[in-house]
């Protein structure tokens, strides 16, 4: 029976090498020279440090650029507010990755509402949509690409 795999992924290899690009560019820029501006990844979590709000609002456009130029998509970012200090002022963004279990489940009650003949299951972090004709399944791809879930979808696994 035909299946293929809903999945949101990231490749932390590529986030890495848009946080160290964007550094790069903060050491380039004549108005971040000598501010200590700066971005730091730990896991999945992108900490930018600076001076003033201001900076933090550039440096954020600097890392949607770079992650975009890098093919990941920017509705998998979650920007924090930002915490300013007297001296200082940070803001995290989350990348978010995975597909949670309420998203699973407004994917798999779309595909029963949109009355194409696929059934979906939630596996893990992943919904697994299985149905009898590969153009049922190419339909259900792409109705899943026109919705609106909070989550960037990628299709894998695609079996005949």
């Amino acid at each position: 029976m035909p299946s293929f795999d809903v999945v949101s992924e990231l490749n932390a290899h590529e986030v890495a090498n848009a946080v160290d690009q964007a550094n790069r560019e903060l050491s380039q820029r004549f108005d971040f020279k000598d501010t200590g501006a700066r971005f730091e990844r730990e896991g999945l979590t992108v900490t930018l440090h600076a001076q003033v709000d201001f900076q933090l609002k550039q440096m954020l456009e600097i890392l949607k650029l770079r992650l975009g130029k890098r093919g990941i998509d920017l509705a998998c970012l979650e920007v924090k507010e930002p915490q300013t200090t007297l001296s200082s002022a940070r803001q995290e963004v989350q990348l978010k990755h995975g597909i949670d279990a309420d998203t699973g489940r407004e994917i798999t009650r779309m595909l029963k509402d949109s009355k194409i003949k696929v059934q979906g299951s939630i596996q893990g972090e992943k919904v697994r949509v299985t149905g009898k004709q590969r153009d049922d399944l190419q339909a259900a791809m792409q109705l899943l690409r026109g919705a609106k879930v909070g989550v960037p979808l990628q299709f894998n696994n695609f079996r005949d």
